[in-house]
């Protein structure tokens, strides 16, 4: 049964969660973790974690408070970890520490966990309550809980658009569609990210090199393209990167190869990529938060696979009517009732267009 928590506990709970949200770009391919321990009514630590590798929030909040962590409470957006990682079990550093009351917003969806640090404050005397924020919590960490929960990263799709719906001129030019800050709003998706997914067909029409520019977070995501039949050019921009083919022409991978890419066969139907099973290797390799830059045919077939989790929807105030580019190349639906539905999040104007936030409906 969820504990009762009290107006303080929320307050605490919050700012917890405001120095989670600080690793951000960081974190990966770890949580967004942040830890306020309070003693007496007065914050004596906070913490959050910063990068991979790196002490865990309650160990920056535990090395703050020193020894006024005996006896308080703690708050922390995600159950201390209780295994051996790269760092050592959070859950027993505060139980050495002695604090007196552990809150959790969330219960750690990782199977080396999954309640095990609860269980051993526990044991030790401690109180544990979980689900404050929880939901907020979560939202601070979609990528980390679909790679534990479902075996494959959260994926966010980007789009930009005119009002009419189109996403480029017949003759393929889409620069630029929306404005500079919608543009630099794109940056910050892609610094969150673990990886970006494109097409070989926006590769070969656009050479980008799909980065993270004007944000120094430390590290680029991992470039990922679908190419059934490896069109890629050595010389691409996108390079180095991931390919994903369906079948891998010897000359065509070395070269390649050779020009700093790592190529990988999932043959799926009709000689298209298998995308399922290139989100689940991506998910082995760590990636929480896949991003989505891609053209009307790698956008339809996400849509229409199921595989696509947010809709970042970028819309000008443009019209530049039929026969320009449309965002989803599917397969023609013989009702509405087939159509894929998002449920709206948010919408907020940026500079001059509008951004929508969207959540696939799952039945």
């Amino acid at each position: 049964m969820q504990a009762r928590f009290s107006a303080a506990d929320h307050a605490y709970m919050a700012r917890a969660l405001q120095l989670a949200a600080r690793g951000l770009y960081t974190t990966t391919p770890n949580p967004r973790v942040g830890c306020v321990i309070v003693n007496g009514g007065k914050t004596v630590g906070e913490g959050w974690h910063e990068r991979a590798g790196t002490p865990h929030a309650e160990i920056h909040a535990l090395a703050r408070a020193g020894a006024a962590a005996r006896g308080a409470t703690v708050y922390v957006t995600l159950e201390p970890c209780s295994h051996h990682g790269r760092t050592p079990p959070c859950a027993e550093a505060l139980v050495a520490a002695k604090v007196a009351r552990v809150v959790a917003a969330m219960s750690d969806p990782n199977p080396l966990v999954a309640g095990g640090g609860i269980s051993m404050l526990t044991l030790a005397g401690i109180q544990a309550d979980v689900g404050l924020l929880e939901g907020e919590a979560r939202a601070l960490n979609p990528g980390f809980v679909s790679r534990m929960t479902r075996g494959r990263p959260w994926v966010r799709l980007k789009t930009a658009s005119t009002l009419d719906g189109r996403s480029a001129l017949e003759n393929g030019v889409s620069q630029w569609i929306t404005g500079a800050a919608a543009r630099a709003d794109v940056q910050r998706l892609r610094a969150r990210a673990c990886a970006i997914l494109t097409g070989s067909g926006t590769v070969l029409a656009d050479d980008p090199r799909l980065t993270v520019r004007d944000l120094d977070i430390g590290r680029q995501p991992l470039r990922v393209v679908v190419d059934s039949h490896l069109a890629t050019p050595a010389h691409a921009a996108i390079l180095p990167a991931l390919i994903a083919c369906h079948t891998a022409d010897t000359a065509r991978r070395r070269a390649l190869e050779a020009a700093g890419a790592e190529i990988v066969e999932l043959p799926g139907r009709a000689g298209r990529v298998d995308l399922s099973a290139l989100l689940t290797l991506l998910a082995r390799r760590g990636i929480n938060e896949l991003h989505v830059e891609a053209g009307a045919r790698l956008n339809g077939a996400l849509l229409e696979s199921g595989l696509i989790d947010e809709w970042i929807a970028y819309v000008a105030p443009l019209a530049v009517g039929d026969p320009a580019r449309g965002l989803f190349a599917t397969r023609p639906l013989a009702s509405l009732a087939a159509a894929r539905r998002f449920r709206l999040v948010d919408v907020r104007q940026i500079g001059g267009d509008v951004r929508l936030t969207l959540a696939a409906c799952r039945t």
